[in-house]
């Protein structure tokens, strides 16, 4: 296990505003233990591609000092919320392959506050 994913999210966020990691390196140390611990089937959809892509976009915002409160911070969604491209099933077979095309208010709030979206 990496040193990067013992931390705190108050932990994460505080070596991120000090420099002393990225968000690329805090994303890449999470989307290894998710790939790690598959037995445990924690994620149903994992976003790499997606995470990587928000953790540049994050460092980019905290070097140029526009910071929102999540700016960088990996997190997983709870698939019951609906994320544009990505499969939300809500643990229901019905909804098995829907992709929404639309953002739910809570998962938007999360990236609009910089958070990097591991998967679900």
């Amino acid at each position: 296990m990496s040193e990067l994913t013992k931390l705190t999210l108050a932990q994460a966020r505080d070596a991120l505003r000090k420099g002393e990691t990225t968000s690329r390196e805090l994303t890449e140390a999470c989307l290894s233990e998710i790939e790690g611990a598959g037995a445990l089937n924690a994620f149903v959809h994992k976003t790499p591609e997606i995470a990587m892509e928000r953790a540049r976009r994050a460092d980019d915002r905290l070097a140029g000092g526009d910071a929102p409160s999540m700016c960088g911070l990996p997190i997983g969604i709870k698939d019951l919320f609906c994320t544009r491209g990505v499969a939300s099933q809500a643990a229901s077979r019905i909804l098995d392959g829907f992709k929404p095309e639309y953002e739910s208010t809570v998962s938007q709030q999360l990236a609009d506050a910089g958070a990097v979206m591991l998967g679900k």
